[in-house]
């Protein structure tokens, strides 16, 4: 099994939430939140300021911790076939942006960051990770875990 411990930013404005395409070298592309890996010895607050700057190319402030979501993403799930079942750690932050310019991250696998309208989101063939950080944002749950995302249709681990 693998594992990682991830920082994501949920960015909410005008009713719009930021998103950025994952490119992924095998699998199909899909819709996520700006974020990523916590590097070794990395905090993940500053983890998450560091990946929003790297993936979109605007600088951003975090105004609130929004919750931990733990998952085990069975191997036949994954969007890159033929890796082992999975483990994923979510911190989600609730994020302002405050300068910068949208841009895709320099030879990396996110493109298109986009400001999308929530309505517009279901639409879209995209990562669990968006339902969950947007619901977290919604509902602000007292002990910081949402319930569990029911992955199918368009939303993909």
């Amino acid at each position: 099994m693998s594992f990682r411990l991830a920082a994501y930013a949920v960015c909410i404005e005008d009713g719009r939430v930021l998103l950025a395409r994952h490119m992924p070298p095998k699998g199909q592309p899909v819709w996520t939140l700006p974020g990523g890996r916590v590097e070794h010895a990395e905090d993940p607050f500053d983890a998450v300021i560091r990946e929003v700057a790297e993936e979109t190319g605007c600088d951003a402030v975090v105004e609130r911790l929004l919750g931990v979501d733990s998952r085990v993403i069975p191997a036949a799930e994954r969007t890159v076939p033929g890796g082992p079942e999975h483990h994923n750690v979510g911190i989600f932050y609730q994020v302002r942006i405050t300068g910068g310019r949208l841009r895709p991250e320099p030879n990396g696998e996110t493109t298109e960051p986009t400001w999308t309208p929530i309505p517009d989101v279901t639409g879209l063939r995209r990562s669990s990770l968006v339902d969950i950080g947007i619901t977290l944002s919604q509902t602000l749950p007292p002990t910081g875990h949402v319930a569990p995302v029911e992955v199918g249709g368009l939303i993909q681990h």
